[in-house]
Order: C-alpha cells, then sequence, then structure tokens
C-alpha cells in the first residue's frame, strides 16, 4: 500500500502535479455528481451520498468521518484529511478506507484553508479540522472552488451554509460483559439536518461494528405471544 502523510505546511507544485497524474486514469469516476456512501448513511442524505460541491459539517472525527471517506476511496477516488494528526493508517484501514487512495497533511498550521484549496485540484473528497475560525468571504471562495473542481469537503466543525450537518449521539457500547470483556462495537444514533430536508433524519448504526467498519442494525422484532385454547 502507498499511505501518503504530507508533512509539509502547504502541498507543493510537484506533489500536486504527482497526485494529478496519478488520477487521471480516475477522471471520468472523479465527475460524479454524487459520490458513493455506505446503504446505511443513504437513505439520510438528500442525495443519497456526497454531492460534490458541497461541504458537510461533522460533529466530531472519528469513525463517521472515516465512514464517508471509505466508499469514496474504494471506488477508485482519491481522498484526503487536513489538520488531523490523530488519524492514523491502521484506524483509517480498519474502518475500510483504502490506503492507496488516502492523503494526509496532519499540520497545515494557519494556511489549512489555502492547503484545502490547493488539494481540491486533485482530491474528491477531503476532510478537514479547521485550524483557525472560517470567515463567511473565505467560506464562499472555497464554495466555488469545491463547485468548480465537483470536491466534497467534509468538515469537521461548524461551516457556513453547509449542505446538511451530521451529528453522532446516544453511543452504547457493547462487548464488555460483567466488568471485564472487550469492546466489540458502538451503537449510535446518526441524525441528519440538510438544508433541503431541515427536518432532522436518524437511524441507529454499528459505528464501528465489530469489524471496525460501519454497520446497520437489526430491526427489533416485537414478541409474539403464543395463543394456548382453553378448554
Amino acid at each position: 500500500m502507498s499511505f501518503r502523510p504530507v508533512p509539509a505546511a502547504s502541498p507543493t507544485p510537484e506533489l500536486v502535479g504527482r497526485l494529478r497524474s496519478q488520477t487521471n486514469s480516475h477522471t471520468a469516476d472523479a465527475r460524479q455528481r454524487v459520490f458513493a456512501v455506505h446503504p446505511g448513511l443513504a437513505g439520510l442524505l438528500p442525495d443519497a451520498g456526497l454531492r460534490a460541491g458541497s461541504a458537510y459539517s461533522l460533529d466530531a472525527s472519528g469513525a463517521l468521518m472515516l465512514a464517508l471517506l471509505a466508499e469514496p476511496s474504494r471506488a477508485g477516488l482519491w481522498c484526503g484529511a487536513v489538520g488531523l494528526p490523530e488519524l492514523g493508517a491502521e484506524a483509517a484501514g480498519q474502518a475500510g478506507v483504502a490506503l492507496d487512495r488516502l492523503a494526509l497533511v496532519p499540520k497545515p498550521g494557519q494556511r489549512w484553508l489555502s492547503v484545502v484549496a490547493a488539494l481540491t485540484e486533485v482530491l474528491s473528497v477531503i476532510a478537514v479540522r479547521p485550524g483557525s475560525a472560517v470567515r463567511p468571504a473565505d467560506a464562499a471562495r472555497l464554495a466555488a472552488r469545491l463547485r468548480d473542481r465537483e470536491a466534497t469537503l467534509l468538515v469537521v466543525g461548524e461551516w457556513p451554509r453547509a449542505e446538511a450537518v451530521l451529528r453522532v449521539d446516544a453511543p452504547h457500547w457493547s462487548g464488555v460483559g460483567e466488568g471485564h470483556g472487550r469492546l466489540t462495537a458502538r451503537e449510535v444514533t446518526l441524525s441528519v439536518v440538510s438544508r433541503r430536508a431541515p427536518r432532522p433524519r436518524s437511524v441507529r448504526l454499528l459505528l464501528p461494528g465489530p469489524d471496525g467498519r460501519l454497520g446497520t442494525v437489526a430491526p427489533s422484532v416485537p414478541a409474539v405471544g403464543r395463543l394456548e385454547a382453553v378448554g
């Protein structure tokens, strides 16, 4: 695998050129209007996926962010993470992210906005934790660039005029017995509020499941009482 950390504060022209040459064979895929997501998430998003040219706000980094990067990367699209030094290759791989399609800029400093803008040239889905407050004018300029390059932004934190806000609540870990054992899965409620569907949509998911990836929760089946003849 060619997991690609990018330690520089800003992507160099050489890096951008190398990534562009490696993504040329996927240009047609990268120009799709909607990038695929896990089926468990599709019903919550207004386009049943991540719309190219849009930004999405996540309440935290971690399993949800990795789950959103997993499907596009496995489809052959290049993805990236900016300002997330805690993100490791092992966790990303367990979550299903194709590591040979993932570039990292862990510490962009105060130039994170220009780093993201540069990466839209070559990456289809970019996760970022902003290193400073975002001015509406800067967000508007980046939004125009996202639309022009047909890239999608996943923002850890608030973002002006985000296409949708995704929030994880009510976590419940399983796998621990009576005071001992190993945590195997976390069941959560994922809620999504979008600009086009302001009424919240929510679903219970495994995030992560026992295999480290997003999983669906089987609906509970109500118990049916047994009828006994009285005679």
